[in-house]
């Protein structure tokens, strides 16, 4: 099977087998040095496994950061969403006679649909109600307190701070995948030489190559 079509998994179990057991096999060992893998050059190879492996694990664990990150945002903006929504609408009742303070609190038309744009007409709204006394009196008559104001202003602010920590964990999870997808590249160089190399200096030994890893085409 060629390297393309393995799974990186795959790829790096493959390469640990066969550099493992090069190095512990005196007769792996003593044929490769012939052809230029002496210790010095398999301990490269195993350094560039380790390297790989490494990263690959580092990978796997930002992405699942990243998904932590991204359910947290989800749910920080369905719940802060909601009461929101639920206030504007008491606003639009409240505020129905006082079309200054309707726009002063973003009240007309739909609500964004992007987060960054919501997140600026929440604001709007929170600060503004917030910082007006004439709206609180009217949001109040309507069970909407400068409490209840507050505690939906922090919702807002939680959301905020999620979509900064999903936007950190998703660079650093790209990143991960950069970092390893070039250690992989790294040995998946050294490995085709190497397989090429072993596949020479054991040709007489079959059975060897199969204690690698390496099984001959049919």
């Amino acid at each position: 099977m060629s390297i393309l079509n393995q799974s990186i998994d795959e790829r790096l179990l493959a390469a640990n087998v066969a550099i493992d057991n090069a190095i512990s096999d005196e007769e792996i060992n003593g044929l490769l040095a012939g052809f230029g893998y002496n210790s010095e050059k398999l301990s490269s190879g195993k350094a560039l496994y380790d390297s790989a492996q490494l990263l690959n694990q580092q990978q796997k664990t930002d992405y699942g950061d990243q998904f932590a990150a991204t359910e947290e945002l989800n749910q920080e903006y369905e719940e802060a969403n909601k009461e929101y929504m639920r206030q504007v609408k008491v606003a639009r009742v409240a505020l129905k006679n006082d079309y200054a303070a309707f726009l002063k609190l973003g009240l007309e038309g739909q609500r964004k649909r992007t987060l960054s744009s919501w997140l600026v007409q929440a604001r709007q709204f929170y600060n503004n109600a917030l910082a007006d006394t004439v709206v609180l009196e009217k949001l109040a008559v309507f069970g909407i307190t400068q409490e209840k104001l507050q505690a939906a202003k922090q919702a807002i602010d939680d959301v905020e701070a999620a979509n900064a920590r999903q936007k950190k964990e998703k660079g650093e999870a790209q990143q991960a995948t950069k970092s390893r997808d070039s250690a992989m590249d790294n040995l998946d160089d050294w490995i085709s030489d190497f397989i090429a190399i072993s596949r020479i200096a054991l040709e007489d030994k079959p059975q060897l190559l199969e204690k690698m890893g390496v099984v001959e085409p049919s």
